[in-house]
Parts: C-alpha cells; structure tokens; sequence
C-alpha cells in the first residue's frame, strides 16, 4: 500500500515537472518571436523613418533644417547680386516756382509804368488812362480770408505819373467801374483792399458783363485757388487803336478783356485763358468760353509767364488740358 502510494507520487510530480518545462518552454518560444517581432517592426519603422515615401512620417531632425544652398560659381553668383539690386531713383531737386512767375511782358510798343502794389502789379497805360494789364498771386489762404470787408471807395493810384481817370470820368456814361484784380480776392489785407480800388487797377466794363459773367470768372478763380493752392494771374483790356474814349480824361473804353491763370501741379504748369467781350453773355457757360493762352498772346501782343521755363510755357500755353479744371 506504501508502495502504490509513493509510484502515485512520484507521477504526480513527473506530470508536475513536465508541465513546468512545458510552460517554460512556451515562454521562451513567446519571448523569442516577441523580440523577433519587436526587431521587424523597429527595422521597418526605422526604414520608413529615415525614408519616406507618402509625405505622412515627419522626417528626421537633422532634415527639418533648410540645407545651405551651394555657393554659385562667381560668375552667377556677381549675376545674382546685380539682379537682386534695385534701380535707384534719380536725384531730383525741390520744384520751384520762379519769381515773379505771374508778370507778363509787353510785346507791342505801348506806354507801360510798372507800379507795384500790396496785392497786386499793374503795368498802366498813360495814353488810355487804363492798364495795359494786372498780374497777381492768389493762395488759397487769400482765397478763403474774410479779414477785411469791401471798401468801396474808388480813387485815383497816387503813385500814377502823369494824367489818370478819376471818377468823373464814369459819371452818367452807363458803365461800371470794373475790378481787374478783384476787391474779392484782396480780403486778406485792408491796404490791398484799399489799393484794389485805385482807379489804375480799374476798367469802364458793360454792367451785364461786369455783375454777370466776369463776376462769374472771379468766383471760379477763388475756388481754383482753394483747390490747387495758387493761381498766377494777369488780367486786363484788350487794346485796339479803334477803342473809343470816355469822360474828360479820355479814357480808353476797351471792347473786350482777357483772363489767363496758371497753377503748378506737382512739377507741371497748367494754364486756361479767356477773352470775353464788353457785353451780356446772359446764360452762357464759363467753359464754353475757355481758350488756350497762346490765343489771348496773339490778340493782345503779351508774352505771358515769360518768367517760366520755354519748354514747359510752350506746352501749358498750347493747349487746355481740360482734366485739370474743375467747372
């Protein structure tokens, strides 16, 4: 009975110590293909890390860094700084309006006395008792004053040589006194003001034209001026041996008078110019009456703006370059 019972044991921990084996050598075989596996996988994933196909994968550090491009031969390399270069601008100097811009110069053998006065110059005429012209700046700072009102007191240029108009010479003739540089433009200063109504800086005109259209020309200058900065002016009858005479003076009683302005916008000079007859122009438009200045130079024999540059006086008084007036 001992016996059978030790055989039973001595089975039993057989059966014991195979299945120990057994399960270690399971073990060993799960270890083995696990590190196996393991080794594939991490080949494979190192494979496709270090080379990728699909784009998926980031790339390797060292990758994510731009690489230095490769130094051109000298002669790209001068071809690529000339190119990367830019052009430079050309040096210009500060646009400057020359002096006196707005002064005229007679053409025509005329009396002429140049009086200069606070707002304007006038070049006046002894034999008609007028002027042969006015000239003048108007700023937009003029254009906009209301520091001083209207005069209205009309009276001989004491600085006039000679025989000049009075207001007699006006009486009961049926014309007005008419401004060639306008008290309108001179409220930025009581002495041009005052000045404006010297009776050199003053024309016999039709009060149709003068309370009409010319009214209409002087008020559109201010608003040029305003808008551009500075206008250029002379103004003035256009003189003809056939004008007739007035009053005990014998002044001159022109048939028609001109207008030309000129700005500068940016370094170029635009000009318009009109000449507008002693009469009622009712309801017509101040554009449609508007003309280059190299036609009021062939009427009247002034050089105008002869202070500015010939090539660039030629082009502005050629023409009306009509985009740049504002009606």
């Amino acid at each position: 009975m001992a016996k059978r019972k030790s055989i039973t044991k001595s089975k039993s921990r057989k059966k014991k110590k195979q299945a120990s084996s057994f399960v270690v050598a399971v073990r060993r075989v799960f270890i083995i293909v696990s590190v196996v596996l393991a080794c594939l996988i991490g080949v494979l994933y190192l494979y496709d890390y270090l080379y990728p196909t699909t784009g998926k994968h980031p790339v390797a550090k060292e990758q994510k860094k731009p690489a230095a491009p490769a130094k051109p031969a000298p002669a790209q390399k001068k071809k690529e700084e000339t190119s990367s270069i830019k052009p430079s601008r050309p040096k210009t100097t500060t646009f400057k309006v020359p002096a006196n811009a707005e002064i005229p110069k007679l053409q025509a053998k005329r009396p002429e006395q140049v009086i200069r006065h606070e707002g304007y110059t006038v070049s006046y005429n002894s034999d008609y008792k007028i002027a042969n012209w006015v000239a003048y700046e108007l700023t937009a700072e003029e254009a906009k004053s209301k520091k001083t009102e209207r005069s209205n007191k009309f009276v001989p240029d004491p600085m006039v040589k000679g025989a000049t108009a009075t207001n007699e010479d006006y009486t009961r003739t049926g014309y007005d006194r008419g401004h060639l540089a306008p008290a309108g433009d001179m409220k930025w200063s009581a002495k041009a003001m005052r000045e404006s109504f010297y009776l050199s800086n003053i024309c016999p005109q039709k009060p149709a034209l003068n309370r009409g259209i010319w009214k209409d020309l002087e008020e559109q200058s201010r608003l040029w001026a305003k808008d551009y900065g500075a206008l250029y002016i002379a103004t003035g009858p256009v003189m003809t041996d056939s004008m007739k005479r007035m009053g005990k003076n014998r002044i001159g009683v022109p048939d028609a008078f001109y207008k030309v302005i000129c700005y500068v916008s940016g370094t170029e000079y635009k000009a318009i110019a009109f000449i507008l007859e002693n009469r009622d122009y009712k309801k017509t438009s101040l554009k449609s009456m508007a003309i280059p200045v190299d036609s009021v130079e062939k009427v009247t024999g002034i050089d105008f703006f002869p202070a500015v540059p010939d090539d660039q006086e030629k082009q502005m008084e050629a023409k009306i370059d009509w985009d740049s007036w504002s009606f």
